[in-house]
């Protein structure tokens, strides 16, 4: 993902938007794209009350196994009790003119399927992350949307984050200097009984979860592509949770430009996400990076000295990424993180596992 100073404009500009202009991205004639939400766990709700945030998107649609669950979620959204859906008749969504869009927001190894049939439905997808399993169902993700000619966006928050986009921003104005390195952790204590201990439904372990924040992130910081990966998986704890999934991963890519990245996650430990950038002349970091509220923009270079603590609370960061894609469904735009982004990913995700020693 390399960011030039007009991509970051334009991503600043509507990730912005919602926060501090929130017509800026309203069309004249009040027009809202709507959205099937599919899945009605913990991070669909956030992004449900993301969008009612908007002044570009509303909630049109559920999807879910648990109707009497949806009839409660559709009646604080006022959602037509003729557009909730279960898994089974999905597909009868097609006829639903009032549905423009999808969120998927499915366990990770339901993504490939339903953002296909969305697609076949001819429904834009925003996808959650990570984008799916493997390579090859991301592949197939982008060539469905492109066979329907639907748009597919990856939902990487922090792209549309403004902490996150003036780290970017310092850096590429040159604030550091030269980048030399770039540390980042993320990972936390998961609980016993959680999806996302299953290798079927989760494709991995916290790599798969949290830990391709910091492999994301080190990527938009650098606006390069890893050019070098090594990595290291572990399991301490013995308890069996970690029968089917790592509890630890450690990694350094080297980048073209010769910047040296070193992350880390885990689910043994909690472990708040940030990164660190190393420079020539200074350092920054954005404490609690990756979470949703409580960013901390800190840093110290050729005499300035930052600590920002942005106020925006959840659910911001919904809000910001359903005002891009919306904007871009209405105006015939490509998303800031399109399916591409997620496939580099998921490449890259293959790699660290390939090198640390585990079949993916």
């Amino acid at each position: 993902m390399t960011l030039t100073r007009r991509d970051f404009a334009r991503i600043g500009a509507l990730g912005l938007a919602a926060r501090f202009v929130p017509s800026a991205l309203a069309q004249s004639n009040d027009r809202k794209t709507g959205y099937a939400v599919i899945g009605l766990g913990r991070i669909a709700d956030h992004f449900m009350r993301g969008v009612r945030n908007t002044t570009n998107s509303k909630i049109t649609a559920l999807v879910s196994g648990h109707r009497d669950k949806a009839e409660k979620i559709a009646a604080q959204y006022g959602v037509a009790s003729g557009s909730i859906y279960s898994y089974e008749n999905f597909d009868e969504i097609a006829k639903n003119p009032a549905v423009e869009a999808v969120y998927v927001a499915l366990p990770n190894s339901m993504h490939a399927e339903y953002t296909i049939r969305a697609a076949k439905a001819g429904k834009h997808v925003l996808c959650e992350k990570p984008m799916c399993l493997n390579v090859a169902e991301a592949e197939a993700m982008i060539a469905a949307c492109k066979k329907a000619n639907v748009k597919l966006m990856i939902a990487y928050r922090c792209h549309y984050e403004p902490t996150n986009l003036k780290a970017v921003k310092l850096i590429r104005d040159g604030a550091l200097g030269q980048v030399q390195s770039i540390e980042s952790p993320f990972g936390f204590n998961i609980r016993a009984g959680e999806w996302r201990l299953s290798k079927k439904l989760a494709g991995g372990g916290p790599l798969f979860d949290v830990g391709i924040y910091s492999l994301n992130a080190c990527r938009y910081l650098t606006g390069e592509e890893p050019a070098q990966i090594s990595a290291y998986a572990s399991v301490i704890d013995k308890d069996g949770r970690f029968n089917e999934v790592e509890e630890n991963v450690g990694w350094t890519m080297r980048f073209p430009s010769g910047i040296v990245a070193s992350c880390t996650t885990t689910y043994g430990a909690n472990m708040p996400g940030y990164f660190r950038v190393y420079g020539s002349k200074g350092w920054l970091q954005v404490d609690q990076a990756f979470v949703y509220e409580g960013l901390r923009l800190r840093g110290e270079f050729e005499g300035t000295k930052l600590d920002e603590l942005n106020p925006a609370r959840d659910p911001s960061h919904f809000q910001a990424e359903a005002d891009h894609f919306s904007h871009c469904v209405q105006n015939g735009l490509e998303p800031q993180s399109p399916g591409e982004e997620g496939l580099r990913d998921m490449r890259y995700i293959t790699e660290i596992y390939r090198t640390a020693g585990i079949s993916i």
